[in-house]
């Protein structure tokens, strides 16, 4: 029989190397591209997967899609090919809830992540998995399939996105409404445009695209914030990018769910809070174009953290942002430190 002492020490091991292991699999990777070639950097600009493919794009549920020979394929947290380059181009055929919708030729399949095919829907576009359902194009109308492969909800929407919070935004007779997962319209076709909830909230569209105003409804359809901005985007990171001001001319700022203006419209251009940072630019606008364009990254106060200019928008992912200074591209982190460089 062992002794305490030895079976605490063998305990202690386990436990270490579960710990090492949960860590690996957690491990976030990076693309980056170096030569015309692409690979993978980990968190500390380490490369993990040399540059070696003729594309590499993010890493979902541990899986990276990338091209070689001209087809798509899938990579892990190694860097080994485990699902071998067979697919064609898609925009969202990454991972999610499990499976990935994939196209080889005209024809969509579902796999799993030993690349084995689950599902084969008959339909002219496949998209992926979102709380339980996928969207798929049957002819020219939308409809939802489960994890099964069943049409839960039939081909009836002229357009169609994922479910998001429960709802999914559908199109009928010309204006937007919401169903939820049986397909039940919870809010009226009555809006010109609309996007997805994030948050509790959608943005909504009342009139065309350059007069009308954009507002907020929450999931019972009532008005949060008035439609009253020229310009609005999803809530995220509990703060909302708006436009005042038509697209050649108007600047963007930030409000809260109370329709609050939390960050004034000063910004050329703006994008979404991710990581508690946002990209924005005060280079001049011309005809709707900046000019000579340099971004910068703000907090939620509206205070510039990351003044270093780079040559376009980049975007913070769990902890990173991609940037191109002086058109070489580089890994900074949130406190604007170079973690990689390409040579």
């Amino acid at each position: 029989m062992k002794s305490r002492s030895n079976i605490r020490l063998s305990l202690l091991i386990l436990v270490g190397v579960l710990t090492h292991a949960v860590s690996f699999a957690q491990d976030v990777l990076y693309p980056f591209a170096e030569k015309g070639k692409y690979g993978y950097i980990n968190k500390t600009g380490k490369i993990v997967v040399p540059a070696q493919y003729e594309y590499a794009e993010k890493f979902y549920e541990g899986m990276g899609v990338v091209k070689q020979g001209g087809k798509r394929g899938f990579v892990d947290a190694t860097g080994k090919m485990v699902i071998a380059p067979q697919f064609d181009q898609k925009t969202d055929g990454y991972f999610s809830e499990g499976l990935a919708c994939v196209k080889q030729g005209s024809k969509y399949m579902y796999i799993d992540k030993s690349g084995k095919t689950v599902i084969t829907p008959t339909c002219e576009h496949a998209y992926k998995f979102s709380e339980g359902m996928a969207r798929i194009q049957i002819g020219l109308k939308f409809a939802y399939i489960n994890k099964t492969g069943e049409v839960v909800i039939k081909p009836q929407f002229d357009g169609g996105w994922d479910f998001k919070e429960g709802l999914a935004r559908v199109k009928k007779g010309g204006k937007w409404g919401f169903i939820d997962k049986t397909g039940k319209v919870v809010i009226d076709f009555k809006y010109d445009e609309t996007f997805e909830f994030s948050e509790g909230l959608a943005n909504f569209r009342i009139g065309d695209e350059k007069t009308g105003k954009w507002g907020y409804i929450d999931k019972t359809g009532k008005v949060v914030i008035e439609a009253q901005f020229d310009r609005a985007w999803t809530f995220s990171d509990g703060l909302a990018c708006i436009r005042v001001g038509d697209f050649k001319t108007g600047k963007f700022g930030y409000i809260d769910k109370t329709g609050k203006v939390i960050i004034n419209p000063v910004f050329s251009g703006a994008y979404f809070f991710n990581d508690g940072l946002a990209c924005v630019s005060t280079s001049p606008l011309v005809n709707g174009s900046l000019k000579d364009a340099k971004w910068q990254f703000i907090d939620k106060t509206g205070k510039l953290v990351i003044t270093r200019g780079a040559d376009f928008y980049a975007d913070f992912n769990k902890g990173l942002a991609y940037v191109s200074y002086g058109g070489k591209m580089n890994y900074i982190d949130k406190a604007g430190k170079t973690v990689w460089s390409a040579q």
